[in-house]
């Protein structure tokens, strides 16, 4: 009896010392549109983000700490971005959230974030006020005047054009900040804007605003807005019979599924292409093919390198859970990632190219392919 009693103290001390050695999961958070009218943003960066996590853990975790990620669906609606922040850091107890996907949704948060001292990462939030809240606050895609931009020098180097036409959503900040800076380009590079009407968020009908379009003889039209949108307009502008070629930003990633050959003929700025004879890029396609049976998304590219940006500063600062440590490596990036090289600015905006992707038809349906690699200084 007295043996039987030492041998199972010992044993209870052994567990409790085991317990105690045991690293801590690694709890992420993640803030996204799986439903509503972006849900494809939202549920494709989940993927990558998945897809990364499962794979970091199957090859030890993180100095042995395995990640565990929870995330929240705010539906596209700031108010519920909110919300799912407020249960992740409470409820959750975690102190590092990817997300939202849209500025506006992202925008809720930020102040929260940085007050709360929480690493936030906005995987493709591109407004440029996104990183004003301050430096627990970083993202991973490139910002609005950047790939406004491009479009501008894209459509007047790259395709030719002199005479554009613009057509915006008068209410949405990510339209109005690419028509701005397409337009500043554009005019920059020797074009002319011949044209520009705006519509406000939720409108169906364009066809007023195309006739004038029509009219003004362009030949390109830049529509900066979202893939529902785009496809909308895409069609009311090709049955009025205006055939110049359509140029976006990476609001139009998702067109493949939700569009038809009205969107022939366009291109958009985005944050890599599937068809990149990369390394990084062929291995984290493959591996997202054999997983999902479809390709990924530019969404699921820069929720996946969000993680591991994330993990490699955590390696850097040599823990797991001393945020202040973490933040600091994280702005230290220099590296290769599947949507390019990564470094930061002083605002935490990475500094990087972005690649023209053209719209085609591949095997009877809708592909992405790499078009151009454009930078602007």
């Amino acid at each position: 009896m007295k043996f039987s009693k030492v041998f199972f103290n010992g044993m209870m001390a052994l567990a409790a010392a085991a317990a105690f050695a045991a690293p801590k999961a690694v709890k992420i958070g993640g803030v996204a549109p799986l439903s509503g009218p972006v849900a494809v943003y939202g549920v494709e960066c989940k993927n990558g983000i998945d897809l990364a996590v499962e794979e970091i853990n199957a090859a030890g975790g993180i100095n042995g700490a395995k990640i565990v990620f929870v995330c929240e669906d705010d539906e596209g609606d700031a108010a519920k971005s909110v919300n799912a922040y407020k249960k992740l850091v409470s409820k959750d107890k975690t102190r590092f959230i990817i997300g939202s996907l849209t500025s506006g949704c992202t925008l809720a948060i930020t102040q929260l974030a940085q007050a709360q001292k929480v690493l936030q990462i906005a995987p493709a939030a591109t407004a440029p006020a996104i990183t004003d809240a301050g430096n627990f606050i970083f993202r991973t895609c490139f910002i609005d005047p950047f790939q406004g931009r491009v479009g501008g020098k894209f459509a007047a180097d790259n395709l030719k054009c002199k005479k554009a036409a613009i057509l915006y959503d008068i209410g949405n900040d990510y339209s109005v900040g690419l028509m701005e800076n397409f337009e500043k380009e554009f005019k920059a590079q020797g074009g002319a804007v011949v044209a520009k009407e705006s519509y406000g968020t939720g409108d169906k009908d364009f066809n007023a605003q195309l006739t004038k379009i029509k009219a003004a003889n362009p030949d390109i039209v830049y529509l900066p807005d979202y893939y529902g949108t785009v496809a909308l307009i895409a069609k009311q502008l090709r049955a009025q019979g205006i055939n110049t070629p359509i140029v976006g930003a990476d609001g139009w990633d998702g067109l493949t599924e939700n569009a038809g050959d009205e969107v022939l003929n366009g291109y958009y700025s985005n944050h890599y292409a599937e068809d990149s004879t990369s390394p990084a890029v062929q291995k984290f396609v493959n591996a997202f093919q054999k997983k999902y049976n479809k390709a990924p998304n530019s969404f699921a590219a820069l929720g996946y390198d969000s993680v591991y940006m994330l993990k490699d500063a955590m390696l850097k600062a040599g823990t797991t859970t001393d945020v202040a440590k973490i933040r600091a490596a994280y702005e230290t990036t220099n590296g290769d990632y599947v949507t390019g090289h990564i470094t930061f600015d002083a605002k935490r905006n990475p500094v990087k190219s972005a690649v023209m992707i053209k719209l085609v038809k591949k095997d009877g349906k809708l592909a992405a392919a790499y078009e151009a690699t454009v930078d602007v200084k």
